[in-house]
């Protein structure tokens, strides 16, 4: 009898053990995110933080964004991911569609290619924020994706979200790519409004 306490034990923990080797979402995955996160947060905080009223209102066509309505069209779409990350996260987890979904390679080259893609109505920038408040609004909501994603136990590469993606739904690690890849499109655009020749270098229009 003395032998039956440790296989009772050791029988209740067997699964957890099981999942805990088996997660798809590695430690290497998760650095990976949150570095990226980070890192395209302060690639916007250096290309923004000195910016002056003119600068961060400067229009190179009446129907181009300025640098402020791109920075608020990031903070909106942090309050879209965070949603798609909550959703995807309380979803059963499906580790097996991965055998049938796109790569990673997909999401990212999507997420950087050159051609234009057209905001959804959800993240149309209302140009209403002023300038810098744009940045505070962003980094507001991304600080939050960052201490979730630092934090979390979930496995992403197992758990996926499918109101967004029709027949090919995305696990929550390659939603994360779109996350922080959306800010490397966008980064681009913010250095080529600057690299205008009408950009108000001293601060002027």
């Amino acid at each position: 009898m003395k032998f039956i306490a440790p296989i009772l034990f050791f029988t209740a923990f067997m699964p957890l053990i099981a999942q805990s080797q088996s997660k798809l979402w590695t430690e290497a995955d998760q650095k990976y995110t949150v570095e990226n996160l980070k890192r395209t947060r302060d690639e916007i905080v250096r290309e923004t933080e000195n910016l002056t009223d003119a600068q961060w209102h400067f229009h190179e066509s009446p129907d181009r964004w300025s640098i402020a309505e791109v920075v608020e069209h990031l903070a909106l779409w942090e309050i879209i991911w965070a949603r798609e990350i909550s959703v995807g996260t309380r979803n059963k987890p499906q580790p097996e569609l991965n055998q049938t979904s796109r790569p990673d390679s997909y999401y990212q080259n999507f997420i950087m290619e050159d051609t234009p893609h057209k905001a959804s109505d959800l993240s149309k920038p209302t140009g209403f924020i002023r300038g810098k408040d744009n940045l505070t609004f962003f980094l507001r909501l991304r600080e939050q994706a960052i201490a979730f994603a630092e934090k979390t136990k979930v496995d992403m590469r197992a758990q996926f979200e499918f109101t967004a993606a029709g027949d090919n739904p995305r696990n929550m690690h390659q939603v994360y790519i779109y996350q922080w890849g959306h800010v490397d499109r966008h980064l681009r655009q913010i250095r080529k409004i600057k690299a205008h020749a009408n950009y108000p270098k001293d601060g002027k229009i």
